[in-house]
């Protein structure tokens, strides 16, 4: 699975609302084997399918992304990317700060 890498990563809020960055097949995989198994549905079993298959080189690697990002669209714990950097981000203080 090394090389695996999402060409963006998916951002989920997991159990204890901590913002967790999935960056890879194998952060999909660690994610989705930690997800309880009482919450495990039809689109959890869709998204394990497509990591299984990017992972075997039957479908591209952005299959497997989408497919995990509406797993965690579908279960409410996808983060949008603009809010989490809106709320990082420093603004010029006149004191040299320069925005991240």
């Amino acid at each position: 699975m090394n090389g695996k890498i999402f060409d963006k990563p998916v951002l989920v809020k997991n159990g204890q609302h901590i913002i967790e960055e999935i960056e890879s097949l194998a952060d999909a995989f660690q994610f989705l084997e930690k997800w309880p198994e009482s919450r495990r549905g039809p689109i959890y079993q869709t998204a394990i399918r497509a990591c299984q298959r990017a992972c075997d080189g039957y479908v591209p690697l952005s299959v497997a992304r989408d497919a995990f990002a509406g797993f965690a669209r579908s279960v409410k714990i996808l983060e949008d990317v603009s809010t989490v950097l809106s709320w990082t981000e420093r603004t010029n203080s006149g004191r040299g700060g320069v925005p991240i």
